[in-house]
């Protein structure tokens, strides 16, 4: 080599050098910018996991059980020592009143509560409505909701963990794995699952062994539902009064949470587990007894076909495909988690917490896109990926439970049931009488709708309601008050329904849904005995004798079944046909007679013809709208707890508005108008829409 050439290229070298290290700087610089901005076609931009993902979250599970005995009762129980084994930071809340429940809780650690303040329907299933608004006052990171039977694995866990570092608000669900029997068994702490002989059992033998024997559900009530807290609600709206475990509340709540647009939806079923045996019926309840194979149906045919009605009722359902933006497919691949467009199998991955993070993501991209695909394709191809179902046409459908079906199932040890009788007009009035009994934890009361949309209406409230066919067709909303000729032709449908559930032998204790009970008065009330009926003084003078003509308040009273009652209560319905009046005058007159002939002493009246013994009751004990002034006190519910009231009445203001508005401001309304729940003590403010 010549010397000029050799000094030559010393001379280059540090340029050559220097040239290389500029390129390979500018390259990286490059990439680095690139993975600053979100991958083109990517649903959502990367996200810093920050400390998020240092801690654990913190985990409460909710489930609605039936009652822990039997087989179902061992299922349910190795569910819930699943759950709490996932973490110490699980917290598991039961939505029930069965006393196996609580028994089952208390054997348990204090991560395990019993819930009984949400609304149940007339069968004793919970309301899903009332679950999810009962679950929002838990201060948790993660809500999960799962059903009683479902037993979890490690698998879940982290894909929790996952998203719960990822700094977006999400709602993830995941169909569930159909099993004909689990051949592990879990130690007594919870937190392993062992063979046969004894040994640990590894979670990807498990997988192997239990992907044999699984099939996912198509059972939307199955699903597992998540998200995480984020200060946001979960949709926009209001949750419609959906049945738990009854058909498609889950689909439901889902596409509602997709159509609002506030959180990110994950489709999680390719890579969280989940299990239950197969061919399980719930039974939150004892079956009702049907008086006709061939014209009832079952109780669980009855709720999914309400459930049904419900979603109709408010608004369709529109299913939402993969291609939506908010929707996404959470996947673990080759040991990572990535979220992905089911469509053109666009991935997200989060960056690593290291200097060349922003390297590995984009070689997961481009180079790993390929076993992405195959990855995706797989999880479709297994069928582990949720199939949206699509909406049909709702089909007419009929609730065929008739009175002498219901009642069996309804009345308490005495024989005797609660009737409640309203149109559509007074359907938010019924509903705060309800809930009242219910607080008081009286569920042996049933409905009389007047017209087909309070039938209707009673039943997405899970009442138990009948349909009267001799109710007059027209019923005014505004004008059916007292005086009104609709008042007259609507409270003669009562007497008339008292005295068929008297034939069919059972007591009635009738009461109007504008009467306000402060504790459960049928103790009372049932003690005077047979052939008396105990009714109500609409006397308004505080001073004198409170069975005067005309001033026994057919609203509110309580009738043996025997010969006795029944013989003056068809008098009275007969009496009643023939009036033009509303059928109270008809009560008085002919138990107590014209101009009160019957009368005795100041409180009783005695009809000749039947024997029956009428006893009217103390005013402070039972007081009317106009005694005592005690709608005109600052605090009413005070003034009558100083009585020892059983019930308040609100009569004697004239007009459905105002009777409703005097309700709702004196403090003594029970129902959310808005949300279609009972107002429970969790709620912070009591609102009426």
């Amino acid at each position: 080599m010549k010397p000029t050439q050799a000094c030559s290229l010393r001379f280059f070298r540090p340029g050559v050098r220097l040239m290389w290290s500029l390129g390979f700087a500018l390259v990286a610089l490059s990439l680095y910018a690139t993975t600053r901005l979100p991958p083109l076609g990517d649903p959502i931009a990367t996200a810093d996991r920050g400390a998020a993902a240092k801690s654990l979250p913190t985990i409460t599970i909710f489930a609605a059980p039936g009652p822990f005995v039997g087989p179902y009762g061992q299922r349910q129980g190795l569910a819930v020592r699943s759950w709490l084994g996932l973490s110490p930071q699980v917290t598991v809340v039961l939505f029930s009143r069965d006393h196996s429940v609580v028994a089952f809780a208390r054997g348990l650690s204090s991560r395990v509560m019993v819930e009984p303040e949400i609304d149940f329907s007339f069968l004793g299933t919970p309301f899903f409505h009332s679950m999810v608004a009962r679950s929002q006052k838990f201060v948790s990171d993660i809500s999960v909701f799962m059903d009683a039977e479902t037993v979890t694995l490690p698998d879940f866990l982290s894909a929790l963990n996952f998203v719960h570092g990822e700094n977006f608000a999400w709602f993830l669900f995941a169909s569930t794995c159909n099993v004909s029997h689990i051949p592990f068994q879990l130690d007594a702490e919870g937190k392993h699952w062992l063979k046969e002989s004894g040994k640990r059992v590894e979670f990807e033998e498990m997988q192997e062994v239990l992907g044999q024997c699984c099939s996912r559900s198509r059972l939307e009530d199955r699903m597992l539902l998540a998200w995480n807290r984020m200060d946001l609600p979960l949709h926009h709206g209001v949750l419609p009064p959906f049945l738990y475990g009854k058909g498609i509340h889950n689909v439901w709540l889902i596409n509602e949470v997709l159509s609002s647009k506030l959180r990110t939806v994950l489709d999680a079923s390719c890579c969280v587990s989940g299990l239950y045996i197969a061919n399980n019926t719930p039974n939150f309840t004892k079956e009702p007894p049907l008086t006709s194979v061939e014209s009832e149906i079952n109780e669980r045919d009855w709720e999914s076909m309400g459930n049904a009605l419900v979603g109709t009722a408010y608004g369709s359902l529109i299913f939402h495909e993969a291609k939506n933006s908010r929707l996404l497919r959470l996947l673990k691949c080759n040991g990572a988690f990535l979220f992905v467009n089911g469509i053109d199998y666009t991935t997200h991955v989060s960056a690593r917490e290291n200097m060349f993070g922003f390297l590995e993501k984009k070689i997961l991209h481009i180079w790993g896109k390929e076993k992405t695909i195959r990855c995706v394709e797989d999880c479709m191809a297994s069928g582990n990926a949720y199939s949206w179902p699509r909406k049909d046409e709702p089909a007419s459908i009929n609730f065929p439970f008739s009175l002498e079906a219901l009642l069996p199932t309804l009345v308490d040890n005495n024989k005797t049931i609660i009737l409640g009788v309203a149109g559509y007009s007074y359907k938010d009035m019924l509903m705060s009488w309800v809930c009242r009994l219910r607080a008081l934890r009286l569920t042996n009361f049933v409905v009389c709708a007047l017209d087909p949309e309070t039938y209707e209406f009673s039943l997405l409230q899970g009442l138990a309601v009948f349909k009267d066919e001799s109710a007059p067709n027209e019923i005014s909303f505004d004008d059916c008050h007292f005086g009104t000729e609709c008042f007259q032709k609507v409270t003669k449908v009562k007497s008339r329904i008292v005295t068929r559930i008297l034939k069919l032998g059972y007591n009635v204790m009738m009461s109007d849904v504008d009467v306000y009970w402060f504790r459960n008065p049928l103790p009372y009330v049932s003690s005077f005995g047979p052939a008396v009926l105990v009714a109500q003084s609409d006397e308004y003078n505080e001073t004198g004798p409170i069975n005067m003509p005309r001033r026994l308040n057919s609203g509110f009273y309580f009738a043996h079944s025997d010969e006795s009652t029944i013989a003056a209560m068809e008098k009275i319905v007969k009496h009643a046909a023939t009036s033009g009046l509303s059928e109270q005058p008809s009560f008085y007159d002919i138990l107590c007679g014209e101009g009160g002939t019957n009368r005795l002493g100041n409180d009783v009246c005695i009809e000749p013809e039947t024997n029956l013994t009428v006893h009217f009751l103390d005013r402070n004990l039972f007081p009317n709208g106009a005694y005592a002034g005690l709608w005109d006190e600052m605090d009413v519910k005070e003034s009558c707890l100083k009585k020892g009231c059983y019930i308040l009445h609100n009569n004697w203001i004239s007009g459905r508005r105002r009777k409703l508005e005097r309700q709702v401001m004196k403090g003594l309304w029970k129902y959310n108008m808005a949300t279609r729940m009972c107002l429970q003590s969790w709620h912070k403010v009591e609102i009426v829409g």
